[in-house]
């Protein structure tokens, strides 16, 4: 009776995560708040080649308006299915064909800056112009051990790596928040970060605040990797189990 009971005690601890790998932005048992932390890594998105822009002119006179938009229409709506139609692919040199204004180098712009350029070119030809500039393509994957590994688009310029892991469902049990991966391609290089979600120092990282096409990786930790590994150790909850039933019988019959 004392060796099952033994047994299943050890069965259990075997199979348990520690509390401390559970936890986010710490090292250690105790809290320390953050105070006075201010958000120095935030920067805007720059425009790269491949980058899909929806463009949308305005101006008092619809039909003035017309000429330097590609599609008609004052309620067009922002997806997947109409981008190739109403978005303007920036070819490999940092280029779109603008309507009337032709060739513009828009690569290393942010979304503003590129409104303001467009403002500034369009007085001359409109009254009061209004020009709205937003990326169609800023998407992101969070793949690894996860709720829901996926790709999702953002609608906004602002995601940060814990809203993205959010929206896969957030971490399980068995992902390793120590070795969080994020893959990055810009200016045709491509950059590899790895991020501690246990320490708050995550907050400085400059993946902390993701870009259009990142990549997060979460890896599982070594008890998982072990699992997959030791086909024995997949069975370890069923003996568990068993032992647990079989101590109960026991101490029922005496």
């Amino acid at each position: 009776m004392r060796f099952l009971f033994f047994l299943l005690v050890l069965l259990q601890l075997a199979s348990c995560v520690p509390y401390t790998q559970l936890v986010n932005f710490r090292k250690t048992e105790k809290f320390q708040p953050l105070e006075d932390h201010p958000v120095n890594n935030l920067t805007r998105l720059e425009i790269q080649p491949d980058d899909i822009l929806f463009i949308r002119v305005h101006t008092e006179d619809p039909l003035a308006a017309a000429p330097y938009n590609l599609v008609s229409g004052q309620n067009m709506n922002i997806n997947e299915q109409n981008a190739t139609l109403a978005g303007y692919l920036v070819d490999p040199d940092g280029n779109i064909d603008f309507p009337v204004l032709g060739r513009l180098h828009v690569a290393g712009l942010t979304t503003t800056q590129l409104r303001d350029t467009l403002l500034t070119r369009l007085e001359n030809h409109l009254k009061l112009p209004v020009v709205n500039v937003r990326f169609m393509n800023f998407k992101i994957a969070v793949l690894g051990e996860v709720g829901s590994p996926s790709t999702f688009s953002v609608s906004g310029e602002r995601l940060t790596i814990l809203e993205a892991i959010g929206m896969a469902g957030d971490f399980t049990p068995y992902s390793d928040k120590d070795h969080v991966m994020v893959i990055r391609e810009v200016n045709g290089q491509r950059e590899f970060g790895l991020l501690d979600l246990r320490s708050p120092d995550l907050f400085n990282s400059p993946y902390f605040y993701l870009r259009q096409n990142d990549i997060i990786y979460v890896q599982p930790i070594k008890a998982v990797t072990a699992t997959v590994r030791d086909p024995i150790s997949e069975v370890l909850p069923l003996v568990s189990g068993v032992l647990s039933i079989a101590a109960l019988i026991l101490a029922l019959s005496r």
